[in-house]
């Protein structure tokens, strides 16, 4: 038998944290994030793609706190924007705007245009203090509605606007959103290869401490 690996989440988000912990239940595994270890400087999010800042985020957490990380980048990427906003998503209407001012910045580039087409992506890093990492990557493609609706979910999703469900992903369950969107897609494909993952992981952390 295996001792238990011990994975952090390179994230102080209690939400992302269970959904994570929910995912990987079946598996050897102890998942804590951030907010379980004292405080850690911020890493730059300053990557030209996804994969890059989920990259930067994991080998930081993993080189700091000597122990797997796991991080995600994640974003809206507009065609009619050029790919924008991108990387720069959560800081698209300045780095201290709501949710709301970020998608009323995106509609109103969006008054003019006819082609809606977006999607939402996101790249998974798991990371050892070493510095190699596995990366999981997916995206959900949708339209950008012409107006906010939904209550649920969070940044972008009262406009993100799914066809083959005919809602926004505001106007989803969770598990519904789950089941179709770019995190729900990486994270199942992650989860479907974990036991390559786990492997991977002792492969790369041959003494695994004991006081975590």
């Amino acid at each position: 038998m295996h001792d238990l690996i011990t994975l952090v989440i390179a994230t102080r988000n209690p939400g992302k944290t269970t959904e994570i912990r929910d995912l990987l239940a079946d598996y050897p595994i102890k998942i804590k994030n951030l907010a379980d270890f004292g405080p850690i400087p911020c890493v730059q999010e300053d990557g030209n793609t996804f994969d890059e800042n989920a990259y930067k985020k994991a080998s930081f957490a993993a080189r700091i706190l000597g122990i797997p990380a796991l991080a995600d980048d994640s974003g809206l990427v507009v065609e009619a924007l050029g790919g924008a906003p991108g990387v720069f998503s959560a800081r698209y209407a300045g780095e201290n705007a709501t949710d709301e001012q970020r998608y009323t910045k995106l509609l109103s580039e969006m008054k003019s245009k006819t082609n809606r087409k977006a999607a939402f992506e996101c790249a998974i890093s798991i990371a050892v203090p070493s510095g190699p990492a596995l990366t999981y990557e997916a995206r959900c493609e949708g339209m950008i509605a012409e107006e906010p609706a939904g209550q649920n979910g969070f940044g972008y999703d009262p406009i993100f606007y799914y066809p083959p469900l005919k809602k926004t992903f505001a106007q989803l369950t969770r598990e519904e959103k789950s089941s179709v969107s770019h995190r729900g897609k990486a994270l199942r494909e992650l989860r479907d290869e974990f036991d390559k993952v786990l492997i991977w992981i002792r492969r790369h952390m041959p003494v695994q401490e004991k006081h975590y």
